[in-house]
């Protein structure tokens, strides 16, 4: 009796600074080039946190050289792709490009997450050209990480002070992320909340910043009744925040701005990561050691 039997192939995928000094002229770096996907697999974006290739898995898949037989042959069950293991990158090293931050302190946020915390003033270049990066970093975070924002008070001669009750008040009214890309165009491009004088040459005098009402009138674009504004800006609650903001600053050792802290554990400044890009591949390292619990 002639018995016809099925052939089945497998076929293999292999996946392949605005500082206390008012230093602002550190200049962007490149980001690390993306890794390039294998031929037959879909183009896929490396991962800014440094981390091992994931291990091939095959995919059955029949081909059928001959008839197949009424009862075919099931395919093998595909074993699931094993979690990337985190490893330590020797380029990055703590108290050179990183600091610790001991002992750790409390989080900006009372989030349970992973939070990556950016220190940072809205009058401060660094921190405006930063911005869009900060943008693209908290969109990327894992979902066990969270974005918050603490700004500083520490320039009074650059209205920090002004812009960082001004935001507070705002995160209390609801309406601060949906105006945060606006105001620093506000200051650095419309120039209507700007620090500096019309002809570029230096800040005005301390008595011609842009005060609270004008933050208030500005908030008002996006929602906040500005009478309702100046009664929260100058609040107890408003100003325990302003308190706590500081303490945190001087907690963390934060010495200028733009900065990141990762967790209340980890301080990553321009200066010593290397530029704006490499703020933003640290802090997702971070963001992978901690997860990893390293």
């Amino acid at each position: 009796m002639l018995k016809r039997l099925p052939i089945l192939c497998t076929a293999l995928l292999a996946l392949a600074a605005c500082s206390h000094s008012t230093d602002s002229s550190t200049p962007a770096s490149p980001s690390a080039p993306p890794v390039a996907p294998a031929a037959s697999a879909p183009a896929t974006a490396a991962p800014a946190t440094p981390a091992p290739a994931s291990t091939a898995v095959a995919h059955p898949a029949p081909a059928a050289s001959a008839p197949a037989s009424a009862s075919t042959t099931a395919a093998a069950p595909v074993a699931p792709a094993k979690a990337t293991p985190f490893v330590e990158d020797p380029k990055w090293v703590e108290g050179k490009n990183y600091f610790r931050i001991e002992p750790a302190q409390p989080k900006v946020s009372n989030t349970d997450k992973i939070e990556v915390a950016e220190v940072f003033s809205y009058a401060c270049p660094s921190c405006n050209a930063f911005h869009p990066m900060v943008d693209q970093l908290a969109k990327s975070l894992p979902a066990d990480a969270v974005m918050a924002y603490l700004p500083v008070s520490f320039m009074p001669q650059e209205n920090f002070p002004m812009f960082q009750r001004a935001f507070l008040t705002a995160q209390a009214l609801g309406v601060a992320d949906k105006a945060n890309d606006a105001m620093y165009d506000a200051v650095w491009k419309s120039k209507e909340l700007s620090s500096e004088r019309a002809d570029g040459q230096g800040l005005k005098p301390m008595s011609e910043l842009p005060t609270l009402a004008d933050a208030a009138k500005f908030y008002a674009k996006y929602g906040a009744d500005p009478k309702e504004f100046l009664a929260v800006a100058n609040s107890f609650s408003i100003n325990t925040q302003v308190k706590r903001a500081d303490e945190l600053v001087k907690a963390y050792g934060v010495e200028g701005t733009p900065t990141i802290v990762i967790d209340g554990k980890y301080r990553i400044d321009l200066r010593a990561a290397g530029g704006y890009a490499q703020m933003v591949e640290l802090a997702k390292y971070l963001v992978a050691k901690e997860a990893a619990g390293k």
